[in-house]
């Protein structure tokens, strides 16, 4: 599925959508160059899951944990990690954990990651230094995933 965004609002908008239709145990990789909203599109979701602090990148930090959210969210960004090194995090705990994993720069630790996940590619529809235009394109692996997308897009639809 690929979806077109106007605005940060409606980038806010589709991760609501993602977190209404999020389910424990999800992994969601987020890919896109600086700016393209990942960091966007997860503020939406933990605005929809009830996080009420602000939803900042972890790219200094790592992981950033919202256990107080309604399905607790564990929100990483690996732009920084050096060397492919783990050793800083739990990785395989995280995804252990109960919650919605939401990866940043998942490319770096693609070898660690399950089969199963949900990717989103957010890409700039133009070069212009203030667009906020963007394509979001889905690309889940496995059942649940596939599922998951529909579960989106019918969010989506209706809200239209």
């Amino acid at each position: 599925m690929k979806i077109n965004v106007n605005s940060s609002t409606e980038m806010k908008q589709l991760g609501a959508a993602i977190a209404s239709t999020a389910k424990a145990h999800d992994l969601l990789l987020l890919n896109g160059d600086l700016g393209a909203g990942k960091t966007t599109l997860t503020q939406g979701i933990g605005e929809a899951l009830g996080v009420k602090r602000p939803v900042k990148s972890p790219t200094f930090t790592i992981v950033r944990e919202y256990e107080e959210a309604k399905l607790p969210i564990y929100h990483m960004d690996f732009y920084r990690l050096e060397n492919d090194d783990l050793s800083s995090i739990d990785l395989s705990s995280y995804l252990q954990q109960p919650g919605l994993v939401v990866i940043e720069w998942p490319e770096v630790v693609k070898a660690d990651l399950p089969d199963q996940y949900l990717q989103i590619v957010i890409r700039r529809v133009d070069d212009s230094w203030d667009s906020t235009k963007r394509t979001v394109e889905f690309r889940p692996q496995g059942k649940r995933n596939e599922d998951w997308v529909a579960e989106i897009a019918n969010k989506i639809k209706n809200r239209t």
